[in-house]
């Protein structure tokens, strides 16, 4: 369960939160199990078998990659994204892993990176397991791990008494959207001024707004990079980036998108664009709250940056960190409900849970700086997601490209508009955010499994007829 903002955006490397951040995460923890319990020195190799989703989509998602990084021990907030092909390549051709940069094995990835595309783990769809064994190929230790979604990693079978045991020491705990609301309103509070709240239980002021900013900063960079990059993003189907195409375009015919409103959504979509063609490259991302869908929310903040005033502000003015603070804050308070109460993984509920999260969180963020109420930014939370309901996830060829970077832009579209849309009421609906969410999950549940995330369903095996 999510209890921080820190845990619903974190810093890590494209293409999947699920795929690619969980299993090097994985490994890693993996890896320092056998460092503490003495076992790593006695280790000859290693076999790490991915189930479901991940053994399905794992080489679109760069899952295999991810497993040899982690194993080599490192992070995914800060491998330099730069020197992942080299590294990779040495080790394939050496086909010796340096297990936490020092202890060097044999591994050859067909024996020693199984991925099994029609088989799962009863746990959960993204699991995986792994084995180290020694020289007289006795196994040494066993583990298996789940990647739920936005880059989280449980392990099997693990209690989690810790994690409601830290839930617990917040002044302000909630578990639905209604109890939420109640808490704001019985204590005079914000959304984003309740959640500040409650990570003081972790971390001091200053470190809350150090990680703020440098969530808000590799956003920035994301899309920077982005905007620079031309040329084709891997895999087979040779998409063209189009993000610093759009951008040229736009600023050579500025003064004509002056008369033209709808321009500033053209900018949108650029944004979007930017920043999931970094992570369809495997560039530096920030999870939000997944990988599949890290364009949403930097798109509406960098809309909330260049076209918004915000309460109090001026036009022009660069978008202050107390309002940036503001958006995060209020939109990771959504995330943690969708989390709890339903999935953030495409593999486990379809898009829906990805895009049709970060649509929704963006929403609340948006509608909080633009002055929103407590109930008005649940009601654009609750507008978000309610017309992204039954959204699957077909990756064409296993790759975070089609139709994954169009409907990142998309949701960040309708996330404005659902803001919008709920700054006219009075937070006043039929619909709430946890009858939604409710709505979303079982949706989910609902959904064939096909659609969720495998590439074996919906535009995944149809792109061939188009």
């Amino acid at each position: 369960m999510a209890i921080s903002v820190f845990d619903l955006f974190k810093i890590g490397i494209g293409p999947s939160s699920s795929h690619t951040v969980g299993p090097m995460r994985a490994a890693s923890l993996f890896i320092q199990a056998l460092t503490q319990q003495g076992l790593l020195a006695s280790a000859t190799s290693i076999t790490c078998e991915l189930y479901g989703s991940l053994g399905a989509t794992g080489k679109g998602h760069g899952s295999d990659v991810a497993v040899m990084l982690g194993l080599m021990g490192h992070a995914p907030d800060t491998v330099d994204v730069d020197a992942v092909p080299s590294l990779i390549a040495q080790a394939r051709a050496s086909q010796t892993l340096p297990l936490a940069g020092g202890h060097n094995i044999r591994f050859v990835e067909k024996e020693h990176l199984l991925m099994y595309r029609r088989e799962a783990l009863a746990e959960h769809p993204n699991g995986m397991k792994f084995t180290a064994c020694d020289a007289q190929g006795q196994p040494l230790k066993q583990s298996k791990y789940l990647s739920v979604g936005g880059g989280f990693v449980v392990t099997a079978g693990a209690a989690n008494e810790a994690v409601l045991t830290e839930y617990q020491k917040v002044p302000y705990p909630f578990t639905s959207g209604a109890e939420l609301l109640s808490l704001c309103e019985q204590h005079s509070l914000s959304i984003s001024q309740l959640m500040w709240a409650n990570e003081r239980t972790w971390r001091s002021d200053d470190e809350i707004r150090t990680g703020l900013q440098a969530i808000w900063r590799v956003m920035r960079e994301c899309v920077q990079r982005g905007l620079s990059r031309q040329g084709e993003l891997p895999g087979p189907y040779k998409v063209q980036r189009r993000a610093p195409v759009l951008a040229a375009q736009l600023r050579e015919r500025a003064e004509r998108t002056l008369a033209d409103p709808l321009s500033v959504l053209d900018w949108v979509n650029v944004y979007a664009f930017a920043v999931n063609e970094e992570n369809a490259s495997g560039g530096r991302v920030v999870t939000a709250p997944t990988n599949g869908a890290s364009g949403v929310i930097p798109a509406v903040l960098h809309y909330c940056d260049r076209f918004v005033v915000p309460v109090g502000g001026l036009r022009g003015q660069e978008l202050a960190m107390d309002e940036v603070s503001n958006f995060l804050m209020s939109a990771a308070a959504i995330g943690m409900l969708y989390k709890l109460n339903a999935s953030i993984s495409g593999a486990e509920v379809g898009c829906q849970g990805e895009v049709g999260v970060a649509c929704s969180m963006a929403a609340a963020g948006l509608a909080a700086v633009m002055g929103g109420s407590p109930a008005q930014v649940e009601n654009a939370a609750e507008i978000g997601m309610e017309h992204n309901l039954g959204l699957t996830c077909d990756p064409v060829g296993g790759l975070v490209q089609v139709p994954c970077i169009e409907r990142n832009a998309m949701g960040a579209v309708k996330a404005i508009n659902a803001a919008r849309m709920a700054l006219q009421g009075n937070g006043s609906h039929v619909v709430s955010l946890d009858k939604v969410i409710k709505t979303m999950r079982d949706t989910g549940a609902d959904m064939k499994t096909k659609y969720k995330e495998t590439s074996r369903g919906g535009l995944a095996v149809n792109i061939v007829e188009c």
